[in-house]
């Protein structure tokens, strides 16, 4: 699949007449907990020439590829990634940090990942995954009977606000690392083990009486999340001459 994703980098370039930055995961393989049938989800940043800023129209800034095959891709034209970063969007943090990237040319990712912890704001992140987690513990979990798979897209959401909670940075992309330093509790430890094993070797749409030790632990965390995160001080110095900056180094590295 790299060599496909990678003939469909070249492919984009030549196309949109655009030079790709950095091409990774973002979905769950990249959480590292795909099941047999996930599919690829390919995101990436790129950038347009310097004419094509220098425009009073505002044009289109993503690109987006019909899904086919199991490969799904899409991308951000560098100047909206920038915006998006100035604000600590989440998923692109999240791009940002993945473990696996299928693409990186240039300086621009390296400087971006360099002024990471000048744009984290924890409070962006704390109310993104938190609200994630209610959201989908509420669809899913209050229920007599959950989906294997279901329990993940709750735990997940969690782990990374007791991350934030604990270390006041953006957490590790990899749900392993999240599980084995956030949870102490043995038991509760093992029956998520028990439960990702199943659901990476096909069981994840199993329906089954739901486990009301993960329902509790979750309940009761997010209760305490949610207190926490209203302590959270979101104010940071505005990096935005910064941005710019990197923006324009970014136009001359590559077009010269």
């Amino acid at each position: 699949m790299r060599k496909r994703i990678s003939e469909e980098i070249m492919k984009i370039e030549e196309t949109y007449r655009v030079k790709i930055l950095y091409a990774c995961e973002s979905g769950s393989r990249a959480w590292g907990f795909p099941s047999k049938d996930s599919d690829y989800d390919v995101r990436f940043i790129y950038i347009h020439s310097k004419d094509w800023y220098l425009s009073i129209d505002q044009k289109r800034d993503v690109i987006e590829l019909p899904i086919n095959d199991l490969l799904d891709m899409n991308g951000w034209e560098i100047t909206k990634a920038l915006r998006l970063f100035r604000k600590s969007n989440p998923s692109l943090l999240e791009w940002l940090n993945s473990s696996i990237v299928y693409y990186q040319a240039y300086s621009t990712i390296e400087k971006m990942k360099n002024l990471s912890s000048q744009v984290f704001v924890p409070t962006a992140s704390m109310y993104h995954y938190l609200n994630m987690g209610k959201r989908n513990f509420h669809n899913f979990m209050e229920k007599d009977y959950v989906k294997i798979k279901k329990y993940f897209y709750v735990l997940r959401p969690v782990l990374v606000c007791k991350w934030i909670e604990t270390y006041n940075t953006f957490p590790p992309i990899e749900f392993a690392v999240l599980l084995e330093q956030m949870i102490q509790e043995d038991e509760i430890k093992t029956t998520i083990n028990q439960l990702l094993e199943r659901k990476q070797h096909g069981d994840e749409s199993d329906q089954e009486l739901r486990n009301d030790l993960l329902y509790d632990y979750l309940k009761k965390e997010m209760a305490h999340l949610t207190d926490f995160a209203h302590t959270l001080n979101s104010k940071v110095v505005d990096p935005t001459d910064k941005l710019n900056h990197l923006f324009r180094e970014t136009l001359d590295e590559v077009w010269g």
